[in-house]
């Protein structure tokens, strides 16, 4: 019964609680349980109502004929089988989680291109990591942007020398401990004074290493967030707007400090590690100007003014930028940087002239625009890697899923895992709504059947 309450393996987000507390009421209500093979058919039937109501539904949500612009993210997975992944980074909506024999581009390019074809879709660009095929796929396949995963350029440098510098860290508060402490108990022995200022002398050398090392921490830690901070369409310091050569410029300088100061403090060389981060630097800046062309490419049909046009790209795109940064920012220091910047531009925009000769009603069209435009700027395929990791320790702890719920663990996601507006990444993407899945579903399940009454528990009833 412990299996059946858990049905999919999933945890809340991906459709566990509804269908548990489901169960749970189900019990309640027959009193005396089921058998493990009556549930186990309730499940199956389960498994293929969710698979033909979600086919159905993209159905009715491809109905309106509108050609959907996507941000992909592709990657692999691997449970019992390999699983070829593609999001659209925008909506959180699974185009596709297929299982595949290889992972080449051919193989790539015939399950996406399918997909692509069902969905009436159009792909603007694609995250992923420097995979050949992945890299072909977006150039060749879709001829698209290719956009390398910042998210793996940042783990690089983290694996390179956060551990070395945090073991530094502690052996010097170690060794200040242990300083300390001597120092400490020859206190207690005023027999041996003469011993006391060499060990005051050692205390206050290791308060001296472990101030090195904290500061050094810290500006490591400043490097990473400079280089985080600096992949953004406008400049921290004054939300003004940036070009790709600015912004590689600023990232290649980066990389070149925080090389410098793992030579100073004599870190462990890592020249292979450092060459994977430098190279995709080209491609990571190009996002930003690829997404200023198509806030040009917006806004052409109006032929605003001069002045109409710093509005937008120095006040609102801004103001709505870093709101969305702030909103998904979790490091306090980034947190605090981000929200600065959103204030100072918080504080003008609505005492424009432009902005207050806008009726409501447009300044709500305008900001609408923004907010779309603002999440088209992907640079991370960090919501695959997440989806990917959780289902394999999910895997991991459950010793294994069946293979015919794979598709069932996609659908989940798509009509099941609720944002905090409420919204699902199927109602993001069709841009519609669709009734509560688990009530549709349940709606059409009968009634699990009665457990068999032995033969003397009838009698004694009797």
């Amino acid at each position: 019964m412990v299996a059946t309450l858990y049905l999919f393996g999933c945890k809340r987000g991906v459709g566990i609680d509804t269908m548990s507390e489901f169960f749970a009421r189900l019990r309640l209500e027959t009193q005396m349980g089921c058998s493990p093979s009556a549930l186990r058919g309730v499940m199956q039937a389960l498994e293929a109502a969710l698979l033909e109501l979600a086919g159905t539904w993209e159905q009715q949500g491809c109905a309106d004929g509108e050609g959907r612009e996507i941000m992909g993210a592709v990657d692999a997975t691997f449970f019992d089988q390999m699983i070829l992944v593609c999001m659209d980074r925008k909506t959180g909506y699974l185009l596709q989680e297929e299982v595949a024999e290889e992972r080449t581009y051919l193989t790539w390019k015939a399950l996406v291109e399918e997909r692509l074809k069902a969905l009436r879709t159009h792909v603007l660009s694609v995250v992923s990591d420097r995979a050949k095929a992945l890299i072909q796929l977006a150039e060749q396949g879709r001829e698209c942007l290719s956009m390398p995963d910042f998210f793996h350029c940042m783990h690089e440098i983290v694996k390179s020398y956060a551990l070395a510098l945090g073991r530094r860290v502690r052996h010097a508060h170690k060794a200040l401990r242990e300083a300390q402490e001597a120092l400490a108990r020859l206190h207690g022995r005023p027999q041996e004074p003469h011993e006391t200022p060499d060990a005051t002398a050692v205390v206050a050398m290791r308060h001296a290493e472990v101030t090195h090392w904290e500061e050094a921490r810290r500006t490591y830690r400043n490097h990473l967030e400079t280089l985080s901070l600096t992949l953004h369409p406008f400049r921290l310091v004054d939300s003004t707007p940036q070009t790709s050569a600015q912004v590689a410029i600023r990232l290649q300088a980066t990389i070149e400090a925080i090389e410098m100061f793992a030579q100073h403090h004599r870190l462990p060389a890592r020249p292979n590690a450092m060459l994977k981060v430098r190279k995709p630097v080209p491609a990571l800046a190009a996002l930003v100007d690829f997404w200023w062309q198509g806030v040009q490419q917006d806004l052409a049909p109006f032929l605003l003014s001069p002045r109409w046009r710093q509005w937008v790209h120095e006040g609102l795109l801004p103001m709505v930028y870093w709101d969305r940064q702030l909103a998904r920012t979790r490091c306090r220091r980034r947190k605090a940087k981000i929200q600065a910047a959103w204030e100072t531009v918080r504080a003008t925009v609505p005492q424009h002239a432009l902005t207050q000769r806008l009726a409501p009603a447009v300044l709500a069209e305008w900001q609408a625009w923004a907010t779309e435009r603002v999440h088209a700027f992907q640079r991370a395929s960090s919501a695959v890697e997440g989806r990917n990791g959780y289902l394999s320790q999910m895997h991991h702890n459950h010793r294994g899923l069946p293979r015919r719920r794979y598709k069932v663990w996609t659908v989940l996601h798509n009509f099941d895992c609720h944002a905090a507006d409420g919204t699902t990444p199927a109602s993001r993407f069709f841009r519609r709504t669709f009734p509560d899945l688990f009530e549709t579903v349940l709606s059409h399940i009968e009634a699990l059947p009665q457990p068999r009454r032995r033969k003397h528990q009838v009698a004694l009833k009797h």
